[in-house]
């Protein structure tokens, strides 16, 4: 039950708004779904409206998860950055001859994996480009290796993009490819080559990837053999507030459906190092999300999303530690995880990326009076830190994560995983 001081606060905050966006929160926070188009107006809301939404998704948030704010350990491998994609997004990928194309041979991710897991990670997260010669069963065969290996970790893994590939290599069917990797371990995909969910927008940044109907597909079919998945959008760049609202309803009517999204998962653009902004930049390309953008984004998938997909995560490798903790405050209970050394973002120029320790996690929670709590994938609790303490994790304890895990600009170096000598091998043993 709010307190008469909540209650108060609230109303006054409402009584500052305009005529139009007052009923729209109104409605969000008596449990009702907002619409596309009122989704829409919240997106392009300012000044006091903004104010008002923020704190309307906070209090979704405390009725429906409550003040515990979640963290995973986990590990991020991305096996090769070779794709035979051209996104206009993406700053990781390199082509099948360049110099700085890596692939990581299996050995070298159930090591980086059990890395992982002797540091206490509970998951590992595997994606990676297309990589052309490549087996089509091949992220099968890697995800039954590191279940073989390391039988208690959660594999994460592997993305609507790179199971269509698969699929489409091997010759079957997406759900008889999906029930394989079912089979051989994968525990959840990741939501991700989601962009916006609007075609015409994909055709412009990623033309050739993964369309709209397809992703809905796959994702569905993911849930229907009984594979989780998380959800995601990338904005920033050339989408309108409509086609945010588009998209978040389409993850709203999945749900529904099928019960399978375990979180959202929104994705600032990273512009300093894309393709797009520096060859021949859509109109009206823009550099990334503003600060009022991002808190905009949390608040209205918070109040659009709240009755479905409960879980909203903010994303310390886009926005920093110090935007990330602001976030909390406009519906997000999930800080995601420690990853370790991903290698997707610092690729396209962000400042952060490679490594969050758990004590980071708490501290930052703390701060903003919430309860931080260790979870699994799917969101289980594992330990919730009720009180202050002087619990230190393994991974608390590594003092230069570049020089232990190694970092993706020390990777692409390394002549030892150079994916055209990989290429050249497959090409002579094809002959």
């Amino acid at each position: 039950m709010n307190s008469p001081r909540l209650e108060s606060s609230l109303e006054r905050l409402l009584g500052a708004v305009s005529v139009g966006t007052a009923p729209i929160l109104e409605r969000a926070l008596s449990g009702h779904d907002i619409s596309v188009d009122e989704a829409a107006r919240l997106f392009d809301a300012d000044g006091s409206d903004l104010l008002a939404m923020i704190a309307a998704a906070d209090e979704l948030r405390a009725r429906t998860v409550g003040d515990v704010v979640t963290y995973v350990i986990n590990r991020n491998i991305n096996f090769t950055n070779v794709c035979v994609k051209a996104c206009g997004f993406c700053a990781f990928s390199r082509g099948h001859l360049a110099e700085e194309g890596y692939y990581l041979p299996v050995e070298e991710i159930i090591r980086r994996a059990q890395e992982a897991h002797d540091l206490g990670a509970t998951e590992v997260c595997v994606q990676a480009g297309l990589a052309p010669g490549m087996d089509g069963w091949h992220y099968v065969k890697l995800c039954r290796a590191l279940k073989e290996a390391l039988p208690d970790v959660h594999v994460h893994g592997f993305s609507p993009e790179e199971v269509l590939y698969g699929s489409t290599l091997t010759g079957v069917s997406i759900r008889e490819y999906l029930v394989a990797h079912k089979e051989a371990g994968v525990g959840s995909l990741p939501g991700t080559s989601a962009e916006v969910l609007v075609d015409e927008i994909r055709q412009q940044v990623s033309p050739g990837r993964i369309g709209t109907a397809q992703w809905i597909e796959l994702i569905q079919t993911a849930h229907e053999v009984g594979l989780p998945t998380t959800s995601t959008i990338m904005y920033g760049y050339i989408e309108s507030s409509l086609d945010k609202a588009i998209h978040l309803n389409i993850l709203r009517e999945i749900q529904k459906r099928t019960g399978g999204i375990t979180e959202f998962v929104p994705l600032s653009f990273v512009y300093e190092e894309a393709p797009m902004f520096h060859r021949k930049p859509p109109v009206g390309l823009r550099r990334g999300a503003s600060g009022a953008e991002v808190m905009k984004m949390y608040a209205v998938s918070r109040l659009m999303l709240n009755n479905t997909i409960p879980n909203l995560q903010v994303s310390w490798v886009k926005e920093g530690p110090k935007l990330s903790q602001i976030a909390l405050l406009a519906g997000a209970n999930d800080f995601g995880g420690t990853l370790i050394n991903g290698s997707i973002s610092p690729a396209a120029g962000a400042s952060y990326g490679q490594l969050m320790k758990p004590s980071q996690f708490r501290g930052m929670i703390r701060e903003m009076g919430r309860i931080p709590a260790e979870r699994s994938t799917t969101y289980q609790k594992i330990r919730v830190f009720e009180s202050e303490d002087q619990h230190r994790d393994l991974l608390d304890e590594v003092n230069d994560p570049s020089q232990r895990f190694g970092s993706y600009q020390n990777l692409i170096q390394l002549r030892e995983y150079r994916f055209r000598d990989f290429y050249r091998k497959q090409k002579d043993l094809e002959h």
